[in-house]
């Protein structure tokens, strides 16, 4: 219909044109004195006209065509009544959204830190023409004004870097002047701080701390895949020869450790699945953009860890420790070696045959029985382990009993501790007792299943110092344990002392693969009453969370409690 009406219109104006043109043309007198030519002439006229038209009604009916909007005569719009988009559309959608913003987010990251960087390149070659300009000027004079007064921005957090705890150790007084680090992985955070909201493992809530770890790892990334030239690292190709490429998902597990007038360091580790080597990158932000510090490759496939475990009696305990051992260091990690160092006669036949089953059972030899026929010392043992190996340099975990390891903190242990230069304190993660975690199950579940990071099933054991990673060269050098201290505790302590007061750096810091299972403690009358009072507290500890606690002190309160309210329904049920 509006085809039609178009095309009448069309025909009409065109129609009042020519005629009148044609007027124009011939004249009044033509048009009288030839009437047949004019005849003919308004008949092409006409015929014109209607050609006209057809044209341009078939033109405005293509455009409608091409201009007119898709529909579907079966689908429905969302919003309206029967449509028949669901929830599951509009999840799609957001997702969609939420996954393009991410990635546009991602992308402008990596533009920011390109920036940055060309900052930075910038901000040196500034300072090299401003250096240049002032000693041409000035001469010597400017030497002195650098000691005083950092020239730019970039000096000036260098000095921060410098000063900081990243490449020499801190002398420090005591254990309480450690800044220890808090580790996380891609997802996760083990942090020692918690108060009473916080918990030993946490996803990152806060946004401003995901932003960061986010940040850091790809900072690594882009160190690790765009060397200096005076980076530690040689150039590697992938299988095919092409160059080989980190992404986020080859993050190990990195530290981080704020000092509050300095700036926050970071120590990244990367690893492909199919190589044995790790990358290390380290890190410092001097409250300002990231500034990379050093990068190398860490080479662990030849690093023997020799473990060392001091013991007395508690033969069952010991059973125990050597399936975990087997396990982890026999099947999994197969670079490790024993050492124990038993006390006294009792239970050592039965130790004896511990060690003789594992060794026939998995073909297993590279162990070491030191038998001392003496009372019970833990830095006594430790330091006769420590020298009972003789083959070179080593690096040696000291170990108790009542522990359980990953292989990933074999590996943990192997790149935290450095010879001459670092040595590794990690935060041990100390289980409840499973009598009162798992109160509501008739037995408790096995170990295995126990070796969860929860608030009510264990904490961070950041007052003990007995787990330690360290080179047998720097134990020795810094002069071992101290036989002086008898008994329990103490003698931990002294040596972490030791260390803080030496030029190495020690590195604190809670790591998830590492357990100290509850077991039942006795302090006995013979210890000093500064031992008595650590032993006390240690067991108090370790005993059960605050919650549970509570529960247990208020006990009476809630059973009374709870009878007065089954006295009150069987009353109102009577009634």
């Amino acid at each position: 219909m509006e085809i039609l009406i178009l095309f009448l219109l069309f025909y009409n104006l065109l129609q009042k044109v020519l005629t009148s043109k044609e007027l124009i043309s011939l004249g009044k007198s033509t048009l009288i004195r030839m009437p047949r030519r004019g005849l003919i002439l308004q008949t092409r006229t006409h015929w014109l006209l209607l050609g006209l038209a057809l044209l341009c009604s078939l033109i405005l009916f293509l455009y409608l065509l091409e201009c007119a909007p898709q529909t579907d005569g079966n689908a429905s719009l969302p919003g309206i009544i029967g449509e028949n988009y669901g929830k599951e559309y509009y999840q799609a959608l957001l997702q969609e959204q939420e996954e393009h913003y991410q990635t546009r987010a991602t992308s402008l990251k990596r533009q920011i830190a390109q920036l940055k960087q060309e900052l930075q390149e910038m901000s040196e070659k500034m300072r090299s023409l401003q250096d240049k300009k002032s000693v041409g000027a000035n001469g010597a004079s400017h030497q002195g004004h650098r000691e005083h007064a950092p020239g730019d921005l970039l000096e000036l957090l260098h000095s921060q870097i410098d000063r900081a705890e990243v490449s020499i150790g801190a002398k420090l007084p005591s254990e309480y002047g450690v800044i220890p680090f808090e580790s996380f992985t891609l997802t996760k955070v083990f942090q020692l701080e918690m108060g009473l909201t916080r918990h030993p493992e946490e996803k990152p809530v806060r946004k401003d701390k995901r932003d960061e770890l986010v940040e850091v790892i790809e900072a690594g990334l882009e160190v690790i895949n765009n060397p200096d030239e005076d980076d530690e690292q040689e150039d590697e190709d992938g299988p095919l020869g092409e160059k080989l490429i980190f992404n986020e998902n080859d993050f190990i597990e990195g530290y981080y450790r704020t000092e509050k007038d300095k700036g926050t360091q970071y120590e990244l580790f990367f690893k492909k699945a199919d190589l044995m080597e790790y990358r290390h990158v380290t890190l410092f932000r001097p409250f300002g953009p990231l500034m990379k510090v050093k990068s190398e490759m860490i080479d662990i496939t030849r690093s023997i860890i020799n473990i060392i475990v001091p013991l007395a009696e508690r033969t069952e305990a010991f059973a125990q420790f050597m399936q975990n051992f087997r396990d982890v260091c026999i099947h999994q990690d197969k670079r490790i070696h024993l050492t124990v160092v038993y006390f006294g006669k009792e239970g050592l036949s039965k130790v004896k045959s511990i060690l003789e089953s594992v060794a026939s059972e998995s073909n297993f030899h590279n162990y070491t029985l030191v038998s001392l026929n003496e009372e019970f010392n833990r830095g006594r043992g430790l330091n006769v382990g420590a020298r009972a190996w003789d083959k070179g340099e080593v690096l040696m975990f000291f170990c108790d009993v009542d522990i359980y390891f990953s292989a990933e903190f074999l590996n943990s242990c192997r790149l935290n501790a450095e010879p001459g230069k670092k040595v590794f304190y990690p935060v041990v993660f100390s289980l409840y007792n499973p009598a009162i975690v798992y109160a509501n199950l008739d037995v408790p579940p096995p170990v295995e299943q126990q070796l969860v990071h929860k608030k009510d099933s264990g904490f961070w054991r950041d007052f003990g110092f007995g787990m330690t990673c360290q080179y047998q060269s720097d134990f020795l050098t810094i002069g071992g344990f101290d036989m002086e201290v008898k008994g329990w505790g103490g003698e931990d302590v002294h040596l972490y002392r030791k260390y803080l007061h030496s030029d190495l750096i020690v590195i604190r810091t809670p790591v998830p693969g590492l357990f100290h299972l509850w077991h039942e403690k006795r302090c006995a009358d013979e210890l000093t009453p500064e031992q008595y009072r650590m032993c006390i507290q240690s067991k108090a500890m370790n005993e059960a969370s605050h919650s549970h606690l509570g529960m247990l002190v208020f006990r009476e309160e809630i059973e009374t409690h709870l009878h007065k309210q089954a006295y009150r329904t069987n009353s109102e049920a009577i009634g």
